[in-house]
C-alpha cells in the first residue's frame, strides 16, 4: 500500500468511518447488465429514477470522466437491540433501524466532505462525494473495493460489520492502487430469503421491489395492493427482517454515532394516524422519514392499525375515512373493515 493511500484510509477512520477501501470507476462492468435486467422486468416499480441515467449508473466512469479512483466508505448504524422485537407491539409502528435517528444523508455526507477536503489539502486533485442520492451503484462499487459482498438479499454484507452499515463514495482525480474485490460468503444460508414476509425475492441475489415492504412503505405512491397489506404487519417505514436474520451480524459492532439511535423507534400508531401536514413536518424534521410526506406515513399507519387486531383503534381509523388524500381514505376504510 502506498503511503498516500494508507494516510487516506487512516484518516477515514479518524473521521468516524468503520471501514474504507479503494476501487476504480471502471471496476463494475457487469453492473449495467444487472440494472438493465432489473428495469426490463419492471421490478423497480414506481422508482422511475432507476431507469433514468442508466448509462451513469452502469458506468461510473461516465459519471465523471476525470475520476481516477473511488474511495468507498462504510459507516455502521448497528442497533443496540433486535429490531424484530417491535413487530410484537401492534399498537406501535415498526421503523427501520436506519431511520430511527438523524438523517444518515446529512451525517455521512458531512464526514465525506471533511475527508475529501483533507485529501485535497494534503495531496491536491479534485473530488466529488456521493451518498445514496446520485446515479451511483454503491453496492457493486463497494464489493469491487473489498468492503463486502452483495448477499442473497442484495444488500451488502461484511465479515467485519455484518450488514448494518451505510455506504459513501468519494470520487477523486488522484490515482490510488485499488484493493482486491470481496468474494461472496453466503454459503448455503437462505435465512434472509425465507424470512421475507411478502416473498419479495424471486431467487437468490434477486429482488422484486414491488413486493418489498421497504419499497411499499417508502417509494410506492397510492394504495398498496390489498393482498400485500396484511403481510405488512405494523411496519410503517421500511423493513429490517432480511437484515436482522443474517448470521454475519454476530460480528457487527454497535454504531459509534449515537445520532442514529433516535426518537423514532416504534411510535404510537394512534398519534401517527392523527398527523396533519404541519404536525408531520415538525415530528420528523431532520429524519429520513420526512421524505415520504404526511400522506404516505398516515396511509402506512392505517394499514398497521388494520393489522393490529385492536378494536380500540377502530375510531382512529374511522376519523380518516374522509381524508382528502384518496390513498389515506382508502387505507382508513380498509382498516375499519378489518377491525
Amino acid at each position: 500500500m502506498s503511503a498516500k493511500k494508507k494516510l487516506i484510509l487512516d484518516r477515514a477512520r479518524v473521521e468516524g468511518f468503520s471501514a474504507a477501501r479503494v476501487t476504480t470507476p471502471d471496476a463494475i462492468p457487469q453492473a449495467a447488465g444487472w440494472l438493465a435486467e432489473f428495469v426490463a422486468a419492471g421490478r423497480h416499480g414506481q422508482m422511475s429514477w432507476m431507469a433514468e441515467r442508466m448509462g451513469w449508473r452502469g458506468d461510473p466512469a461516465a459519471l465523471w470522466p476525470a475520476a481516477r479512483s473511488v474511495v468507498m466508505l462504510a459507516e455502521s448504524y448497528a442497533p443496540p437491540h433486535d429490531p424484530r422485537a417491535d413487530l410484537a407491539r401492534p399498537d406501535r409502528g415498526a421503523v427501520s433501524v436506519y431511520a430511527q435517528g438523524k438523517d444518515y444523508h446529512d451525517i455521512v455526507k458531512a464526514r465525506l466532505k471533511r475527508l475529501g477536503r483533507w485529501m485535497i489539502d494534503s495531496f491536491g486533485g479534485d473530488i466529488k462525494v456521493f451518498v445514496d442520492t446520485a446515479p451511483v451503484m454503491e453496492k457493486p462499487l463497494a464489493q469491487a473495493a473489498g468492503l463486502g459482498w452483495q448477499g442473497r438479499h442484495t444488500n451488502l454484507l461484511s465479515r467485519d460489520l455484518g450488514n448494518w452499515f451505510f455506504l459513501g463514495a468519494i470520487f477523486t482525480t488522484l490515482p490510488l492502487t485499488p484493493d482486491a474485490p470481496e468474494a461472496e460468503h453466503c454459503g448455503s444460508c437462505r435465512a434472509c430469503l425465507d424470512v421475507c414476509p411478502t416473498d419479495a425475492f424471486p431467487g437468490p441475489f434477486r429482488l422484486d421491489a414491488r413486493r418489498c415492504i421497504s419499497y411499499l412503505t417508502i417509494e410506492h405512491r397510492g394504495p398498496v395492493d390489498e393482498a400485500l397489506r396484511p403481510l405488512m404487519g405494523n411496519r410503517i417505514y421500511g423493513c429490517d427482517d432480511c437484515l436482522a436474520v443474517c448470521p454475519w451480524n454476530k460480528f457487527a459492532a454497535e454504531a459509534a454515532d449515537l445520532r442514529y439511535h433516535g426518537p423514532h423507534r416504534a411510535p404510537p400508531l394512534e398519534e401517527l394516524a392523527a398527523l396533519d401536514e404541519a404536525g408531520f413536518r415538525a415530528r420528523f424534521a431532520g429524519s429520513p422519514i420526512k421524505r415520504i410526506g404526511r400522506d404516505r406515513m398516515v396511509r402506512n399507519a392505517l394499514y398497521a392499525i388494520g393489522n393490529s387486531a385492536l378494536p380500540r383503534l377502530r375510531p382512529v381509523a374511522q376519523a380518516r375515512v374522509d381524508d382528502p388524500d384518496p390513498a389515506v381514505a382508502d387505507a382508513a376504510r380498509w382498516a375499519v373493515a378489518r377491525l
